[in-house]
């Protein structure tokens, strides 16, 4: 299969991205025509969105060492000459362009955008003599994509979205981590078990698994043995943020968020008494703001709470209880039955 992979953490990092490198190095081993296309920095809880209004200038990626930050980054793709290529016929280059040389060189694009993005232009722009993308990968995710309030704001599921949109058949894979070890056996194994997964669903009864869904939601969970446990057929959870804002106030000494004009011209306006009679003069008929800076900070306590009041059957429940996690979805926001006619004003 040709597999055009994209996330939403960005190129392989221990500190936020830990399992793509992986994933990749499985998918090659089997056999898989592999091109990998990312955001060139974490996006995550970025949904399905483009980022317009800015041209994109792709940098090249050559991965380093398997679970070892030595992999790097350049602002043009390889080359190949005499002193770098191997001996054999015609060869493809990072784009998947006909070169009349082969390298060992291996070459991953990166995007300073979306993963949404990312699938457009690998779909659209990068590749094309490898032949037609057969299946979108979109991950795997640093972290688990279970349950409504994660799923629609993941980037992760964007990238799938966004392939399912472009007619493709399309996968986004999350692996749910428990602690922060990130074991290199244990991700071996979540990779190898995905692989397999993949090749499952597009194998010879690919048809009746894509008859009707447009993508899967795949959550593996990272725990030794995980191959040999269950993959469920699941639901998606419903489930709210309840415990209030997903943003937390935080306090910026005045002195560090005036920039250096405003401060000075707060201090002129204090020297002659104009802020007082400006304040003293402002009619109180529109609400006054409190100037705060804010930072994300979601209440994830709202998500396992609502695993744990759930029935069995749904895609955190199943993440819970060790087990691979399989949700089939459509690409759509699907209306409510009951409502038809004219709605009468």
């Amino acid at each position: 299969m040709h597999i055009l992979v994209t996330n939403d953490d960005g190129p392989p990092s221990p500190q936020s991205s830990p399992y793509v490198h992986s994933l990749v190095t499985e998918l090659q081993a089997a056999g898989h025509t592999v091109s990998v296309i990312l955001p060139n920095t974490q996006r995550s809880w970025i949904g399905k969105a483009h980022i317009v209004g800015q041209s994109i200038a792709p940098t090249y990626y050559r991965p380093g060492l398997l679970h070892a930050d030595t992999g790097t980054t350049h602002s043009r793709p390889y080359r190949h000459s005499p002193s770098s290529t191997t001996s054999g016929g015609t060869a493809q280059d990072t784009n998947g362009n006909a070169s009349s040389t082969s390298s060992s060189v291996e070459e991953w694009i990166l995007i300073p955008s979306t993963p949404a993005t990312c699938v457009q232009l690998g779909l659209h722009h990068f590749f094309l003599s490898r032949g037609p993308v057969d299946l979108v990968l979109s991950g795997p995710n640093y972290g688990r994509n279970t349950t409504a309030v994660f799923a629609l704001s993941s980037g992760t599921l964007g990238g799938a979205l966004e392939a399912a949109v472009c007619g493709r058949r399309a996968i986004a894979l999350s692996y749910a981590f428990f602690d922060r070890e990130n074991k290199p056996e244990v991700i071996r194994e979540a990779s190898r078990h995905s692989v397999r997964l993949v090749e499952k669903l597009m194998g010879e009864e690919a048809g009746k698994y894509w008859e009707k869904a447009h993508l899967y939601s795949v959550n593996v969970p990272l725990v030794e043995g995980v191959a040999e446990k269950k993959v469920l057929w699941t639901e998606m959870l419903q489930n709210w943020w309840r415990s209030g804002s997903c943003f937390q106030e935080v306090e910026v000494p005045e002195e560090e968020d005036e920039s250096p004009a405003e401060r000075e011209e707060q201090l002129r306006k204090q020297e002659v008494g104009e802020e007082a009679d400006a304040e003293a003069a402002r009619e109180d008929k529109h609400i006054r703001h409190t100037h705060k800076h804010f930072r994300w900070a979601p209440q994830f306590k709202d998500v396992h709470e609502s695993v744990e009041r759930s029935a069995p059957g749904n895609d955190g429940w199943a993440i819970r209880q060790g087990y691979t996690s399989i949700t089939p979805l459509r690409a759509n926001f699907m209306h409510v039955s009951g409502f038809e006619g004219e709605l009468k004003l």
